[in-house]
């Protein structure tokens, strides 16, 4: 990976923070000449890292008050569990990679029209699912487009964020997006999956996830089983 400039590792930094929860809804950042001398930043390096963040939609930036946080930046906990019994903080979340990345023609997303520059780039297809406790809770497939994402197929995604991911390694993130949501049936798939019977409900949801390169779409169809859990996330 080349070295990244500084408004990066500034924007970095102050995004871990307010993820993190060090930063709440509703509190003012330090002011630009506190974060230039905090990160031995310029004022432009420090107002382009801004910048991304109000791209984000982490913070707000009002003359005469400064930059005041919003809420964690999207991208992170797009689809997130809230349990109803603990916080999930005291929980062990694990993903398991079904299949591998791997590069495939692309005809089709689901349930979302591809563009005809969509279908000539090809996609890079896998399939994860994600546990809680050990419990699997989430079965998902993604798609991505095939360009611009050198030696995305060697990487390891076993326990790691694929927004992070995408965002730390390829500058790309997610700025908002589409989802379908349909109530179905276990199918003999999905009972392997997740251990239940036949005709057990499920959620599936249709995903088309926008970013903040010029027609670069991440689509996903996600498969759900949450007794004791609730979804939470911002989209």
């Amino acid at each position: 990976m080349e070295k990244q400039p500084l408004y990066r590792k500034v924007y970095e930094m102050l995004r871990e923070q307010i993820a993190a929860g060090n930063y709440r809804a509703g509190d003012l950042l330090p002011s630009e000449n506190e974060l230039c001398a905090a990160y031995g930043a310029t004022r432009p390096t420090v107002r382009k890292a801004l910048e991304r963040l109000v791209a984000d939609g982490a913070i707000v930036r009002r003359q005469g008050k400064g930059s005041i946080v919003k809420g964690a930046p999207k991208g992170i906990g797009i689809l997130s569990l809230k349990s109803t019994t603990t916080a999930v903080g005291q929980d062990v979340l694990t993903t398991r990679i079904i299949l591998r990345p791997e590069i495939r023609p692309w005809e089709e997303a689901f349930s979302f029209p591809l563009s005809e520059e969509e279908k000539k780039r090809g996609c890079i297809y896998f399939e994860r699912l994600r546990l809680v406790n050990g419990v699997p809770l989430f079965f998902d497939i993604t798609m991505l487009p095939n360009e611009g994402l050198p030696r995305f197929t060697a990487l390891s995604l076993e326990n790691r964020s694929l927004f992070e991911t995408l965002r730390t390694r390829y500058q790309l993130v997610v700025t908002g997006g589409t989802q379908q949501l349909f109530a179905i049936r276990a199918d003999k798939r999905l009972q392997a999956c997740f251990g239940i019977k036949a005709g057990h409900p499920v959620l599936q949801l249709n995903r088309k996830i926008d970013t903040n390169r010029v027609g670069f779409h991440i689509y996903s169809q996600v498969f759900c089983v949450t007794q004791g859990y609730g979804l939470i996330g911002t989209f």
